[in-house]
């Protein structure tokens, strides 16, 4: 380190993380889909939301950790038709750390042949089950990194000398991010042990390596310059959501409506005293396409606004199948709109001034 340095403190170049924006967009596709899709949409939000959660811990350590050094979260990398989702990058005066979270529930043993192995009590029943190991999954990270950054390399020299320095420049760091979590690593070997660590032993163990490193550190000029030239690397992701958007399309609340029967049980009146002439007899009112369509997307909006008021899921005010029967029952007060599929007591008096007033207003 140069005398006259003066960094002193970690700096984040990239703290916002891609995952955040998806987790929200999901969130807000969940109530639109139909109820199989639904569940696996929660499955992925549920893991998204716990694997954010260990990530925003390393974030702590490190913006706590009184070292200089430059931070990248959650990098995208493609090279030579392959991929990396990487979750921290860890610039240093001799080490580039590359950073794989893991945030699981229950305890880790890793065995002599490298498996990973979760240990967790489910209902009372313990379970022992194989991950996908981490470390090889990081290697593969690596692997993208070199290959971008041999792409950038002038000649064969230039590419020869990074090939060869490679490995001690960049290091692969495993972290487990559950502070809950018990590690085990007695009967695995030196290799992936050194590799693994807790959350907690992250800043102690980034700290005992640049002691013992032998590379010649960098001033702060180069050191911001290999963070830039590594985050330069980055490349935006874009999600594919249209087997989400498909699906909501194919939701009853967004079908063509259906001629429906009135029976004695169920009369669909959207006026009762509309009458049908010569007759006597009560008709039920439709929505023509533009007008359901309008009235969908109102009371879409209305469950929206409630749901970030309350913050609660939106299909706990109500969900599609619930609006499709409240557009066809199109009730006119709250005594009919609790006989709507859904509506209680207590959420007709919560809900029903408003719901009843866009109905009326577009019927």
């Amino acid at each position: 380190m140069g005398l006259f340095d003066k960094m002193k403190e970690p700096v984040f170049l990239k703290e916002a993380t891609s995952t955040r924006e998806h987790l929200e967009k999901l969130e807000e596709l969940a109530p639109k889909v139909d109820p199989s899709m639904k569940k696996q949409i929660e499955k992925e939000i549920k893991l998204l939301s716990i694997g954010l959660f260990g990530e925003d811990n390393i974030a702590f350590e490190l913006k706590n950790s009184g070292m200089p050094m430059y931070i990248m979260r959650d990098m995208y990398i493609e090279a030579n038709g392959l991929s990396a989702q990487i979750d921290y990058i860890i610039v240093t005066r001799k080490i580039n750390f590359v950073v794989e979270c893991k945030n699981l529930i229950g305890d880790i043993d890793i065995d002599r042949e490298g498996n990973f192995i979760r240990k967790y009590n489910l209902f009372g029943k313990p379970i022992k089950e194989g991950i996908y190991s981490p470390v090889t999954q990081n290697e593969r990270h690596l692997e993208v990194i070199r290959q971008k950054q041999m792409e950038r390399k002038g000649n064969i020299l230039e590419k020869a000398i990074f090939n060869k320095f490679f490995d001690t420049t960049f290091q692969s760091l495993v972290v487990l991010a559950n502070p809950k979590s018990v590690l085990n690593v007695r009967y695995a070997n030196k290799d992936i042990k050194k590799q693994v660590i807790r959350a907690d032993q992250l800043n102690r163990y980034i700290k005992d390596k640049l002691a013992k490193s032998k590379e010649a550190p960098h001033n702060d000029k180069n050191l911001e310059q290999e963070a830039k030239a590594i985050l330069s690397m980055h490349q935006k992701k874009e999600f594919d959501y249209s087997k989400y958007v498909m699906a909501a399309a194919k939701t009853p609340a967004e079908k063509p409506e259906r001629k429906v029967e009135s029976t004695p049980a169920t009369k669909e009146v959207a006026k009762p005293n509309e009458v049908s002439k010569g007759k006597g007899k009560a008709v039920t009112k439709t929505f023509n396409k533009d007008s359901r369509t309008e009235i969908e997307e109102k009371l879409k909006a209305f469950r929206l606004q409630k749901s970030r008021e309350e913050k609660i899921k939106p299909y706990y005010v109500f969900n599609n199948k619930q609006m499709e029967d409240l557009i066809s029952k199109n009730p006119k007060d709250k005594k009919a709109l609790l006989k709507v599929d859904g509506f209680g007591p207590k959420k007709v008096e919560k809900y029903g001034k408003e719901i009843l007033g866009i109905l009326i207003t577009n019927g």
